[in-house]
């Protein structure tokens, strides 16, 4: 059911990814697991992947792998897997190699979570709404401009029926103490497997609930889970009608470069292009390693005199 593909250093800090069934598993060990991996190494975290269902599909409680990851800390801790904090991330996310450990901006006595309504480098509103109306002209004509992307959080909660809180997480990432194990797994056991969601049966809305109902909430920067369907809308809208593989490479590099994780969250056609991608990035390690030095770098600016740099060919 798990897969141990590095063992945690010192701080025993795992992150665990969600790679349910097989094939999917397959296709994330090739495509994706290399840059996780070399994140791991540089910054000493373990690094797991759950491989299949942590409960029977005849259980009433049986739900999709999204809720899955609240049981994923007690298990680990019924098969002895000595660990402290882990971060528990879905498939569909990249990490930029270079980041900062997230662990470092990680409380103990909480949950940490991004939220996917504020403290973004754009407004909330406004993306979802270029979203909208994208898909409709260059997806679908029978896309709904008005569609539940746009509801306000006030309004996920109440269609939920479920007290609301005045901000909002995307559940493809959290990070919790091994303390917490025991709670999670008592929310997932909360809900049987004809559970009411806006998203199919998803976890979102009910763990945006039962987390935040505990008041123990640490909110980390955007970076660490930035959502490729806004950074698209915002910065790259070009790809809704250009699909040129190269392109959508490069954007989406330049989009991990300035971010630490990407989540192409979802099932949309936007998500998908995640599959455009390949580990160029590592092969630029170098050239992004003297980019982070440089902008770390302490020095006092002055005048060297004109010159005009011609592009390379």
């Amino acid at each position: 059911m798990k897969k141990i593909l590095l063992e945690a250093k010192n701080k025993k800090n795992y992150i665990v990814v969600i790679t349910i069934g097989n094939r999917y598993y397959k296709k994330w060990k090739k495509k994706i697991c290399p840059i996780i991996k070399n994140y791991c190494e540089s910054n000493k975290i373990g690094l797991i992947a759950i491989t299949n269902n942590l409960i029977d599909k005849s259980s009433e409680f049986f739900k999709k792998p999204q809720w899955q990851k609240l049981l994923v800390g007690q298990y680990l801790l019924n098969n002895r897997v000595n660990f402290e904090n882990i971060c528990i991330i879905d498939g569909d996310i990249l990490i930029n190699p270079f980041s900062p450990n997230i662990f470092n901006y990680h409380k103990k006595n909480k949950i940490s979570v991004v939220s996917s309504r504020f403290n973004m480098p754009y407004d909330w509103q406004s993306s979802t709404r270029k979203i909208s109306f994208y898909r409709k002209k260059f997806y679908s004509k029978k896309y709904a401009l008005n569609s539940a992307i746009n509801m306000t959080i006030k309004d996920l909660f109440k269609y939920h029926k479920l007290k609301h809180f005045d901000n909002f997480f995307c559940a493809g990432m959290y990070m919790f103490n091994k303390n917490f194990s025991k709670f999670m797994e008592k929310v997932f056991f909360k809900y049987k497997n004809n559970v009411k969601s806006i998203t199919n049966g998803g976890d979102q809305t009910h763990v945006n609930y039962e987390f935040q109902s505990t008041k123990k909430i640490n909110w980390l920067d955007y970076k660490f889970q930035a959502l490729w369907n806004y950074e698209m809308a915002n910065y790259y809208p070009f790809l809704y009608y250009n699909k040129d593989k190269k392109l959508i490479q490069n954007c989406i590099e330049s989009s991990l470069s300035n971010n630490y994780f990407l989540h192409f969250a979802g099932s949309s056609f936007e998500s998908d292009m995640i599959d455009s991608y390949n580990i160029k990035f590592l092969k630029n390690k170098l050239f992004f390693l003297g980019l982070n030095k440089y902008l770390k770098k302490n020095f006092t600016a002055k005048a060297s005199g004109f010159f005009k740099p011609k592009q390379k060919k």
